[in-house]
């Protein structure tokens, strides 16, 4: 037996030390280095998928066939897995409590199953009857969908040899821990384990795999960040509580492109995708008031129409507010400083509220002239055509700048029935505008403004 020796781990960054510290060199944490037992020896491991003999090939010999993708019933799910599960691979989800992560794998499960695929449902916080209660509320049964409570890694191993699943979920990882590891279920030291060992099933196995991650107060997934690192696939299931839709965002894949999102809806019967984001997100949108303007961002390689929200006022304190929800609130401030610096807009007496309608977090910079519209129509009181949509981005001089996939975002916008859009005029050039909507290129804010707030 290797002699088992103590140790201090950080359960922010997982730095390691011989001795507890009040602070974290790694991280500058204070009071998180907790008390493990760890082993200076891998011999305690059981055998089974780690004993496949590995081989060195030229690059120029190694076979680069793909194995065909497993399509899922949901094609909001299949874009964002970059076109279907690609089988051997490790893919992390992440997601507050309560937002739908075990629906969205369990739903997911099924589909897999009804397609003749075995599957394995991996469950250390529910029991199997309350899965079971779940599944018949949504009406997921199918025989190939196997269920196991289960939280002994070395026990999940064996009946994974038992049961030769195409597809495995394990909910959640902070749950499942390692005998071997000397310490408890959720530390640093077992979720590292525990994960690299499900990485070597899932790679020489075959099985492509799903795990559940909690997260923290912040948002990010707990445990150390070598859990991102690991896995092919890392997705983020998002989501208001008080609105019905939830997001599903890829924010890492080694096999499709990244910031790829899908957008579902809870309802009784489970999450349904939506086809039409854009549709769905300007449903409520009030025509013609001040403040209210139709931006077009593009999500990964969907095109998304969403309300930007502005209300200006004057402030009561002798520090007026900034407020943003859904977009960076130093994006609001930058925006603001220049339609004071080069509109005349005196704006430095004024309260500020940017809410992007829905709660959709928007992050590109193609927003930008959108959002200064929004800013200076409530400012003035004055209301912007409801049949318009914005897209540029302002610089600091005040000019608008160049945006991507232009095309993609104006046929978006004549899909659903805008009649003109304001761009910047340098993407203008190499295209040809759709039938049915005015394209006008501008070049600086001062045009926009002439344009869209004539007095």
């Amino acid at each position: 037996m290797a002699k088992a020796k103590v140790k201090f781990v950080c359960q922010e960054c997982g730095y390691e030390s011989p001795k507890w510290m009040g602070k974290c060199p790694g991280c500058n944490a204070w009071n998180r280095m907790v008390e493990e037992m760890g082993r200076s020896a891998r011999a305690g491991l059981p055998a089974g998928f780690m004993n496949n003999e590995s081989k060195v090939e030229s690059i120029q010999q190694i076979d680069v066939s793909q194995q065909p993708r497993i399509r899922t019933g949901s094609e909001e799910t299949n874009r964002v897995l970059g076109g279907g599960i690609v089988p051997g691979s490790l893919v992390l989800v992440g997601g507050d409590p309560g937002i739908g992560k075990s629906t969205l794998l369990l739903q997911t499960s099924y589909q897999l199953a009804v397609q003749g695929l075995t599957v394995l449902y991996v469950s250390g916080e529910e029991s199997a009857q309350q899965i079971k209660l779940r599944a018949d509320r949504l009406q997921l049964l199918s025989p190939n969908l196997f269920v196991l409570p289960e939280t002994d890694l070395t026990q999940i191993e064996m009946h994974i040899t038992t049961v030769k699943p195409d597809f495995l979920v394990i909910d959640s990882i902070q749950t499942i821990f390692h005998p071997v590891i000397g310490s408890t279920p959720g530390s640093v030291g077992q979720v590292r384990e525990c994960t690299g060992h499900l990485l070597r099933i899932a790679k020489t196995g075959g099985i492509a795999t799903f795990i559940v991650g909690h997260v923290t107060k912040e948002g990010a997934i707990a445990g150390p960040r070598l859990l991102e690192h690991m896995v092919d696939a890392v997705l983020y299931f998002e989501g208001e509580r008080h609105h019905s839709y939830r997001i599903l965002r890829a924010v890492k894949n080694r096999f499709g492109s990244t910031n790829e999102i899908g957008i579902f809806e809870m309802r009784e019967q489970g999450l349904v995708e939506v086809g039409n984001p854009s549709e769905l997100f300007l449903s409520e949108r009030s025509h013609g008031a001040p403040g209210s303007a139709v931006v077009a961002s593009v999500e990964g390689t969907r095109p998304v129409l969403v309300e930007i929200q502005a209300l200006v006022s004057p402030t009561a304190f002798g520090t007026p507010r900034r407020q943003a929800n859904g977009i960076d609130h130093n994006r609001v401030s930058m925006i603001m400083a220049v339609l004071e610096k080069r509109m005349g807009l005196y704006l430095g007496s004024q309260d500020a509220y940017v809410n992007v309608a829905g709660g959709v977090r928007l992050d590109e910079p193609a927003v930008d002239l959108g959002m200064a519209l929004a800013i200076a129509s409530s400012f003035r009181d004055t209301g912007m055509s409801p049949q318009e949509v914005y897209i540029g981005e302002v610089g600091l001089a005040g000019e608008i700048r160049g945006v991507s996939r232009i095309e993609q975002r104006v046929k978006e916008a004549q899909k659903l029935g805008f009649t003109r859009c304001i761009i910047p005029a340098k993407n203008l050039r190499g295209w040809t505008p759709p039938a049915g909507i005015e394209v006008i290129g501008v070049d600086s804010i001062q045009q926009a403004f002439e344009i869209v707030l004539r007095e």
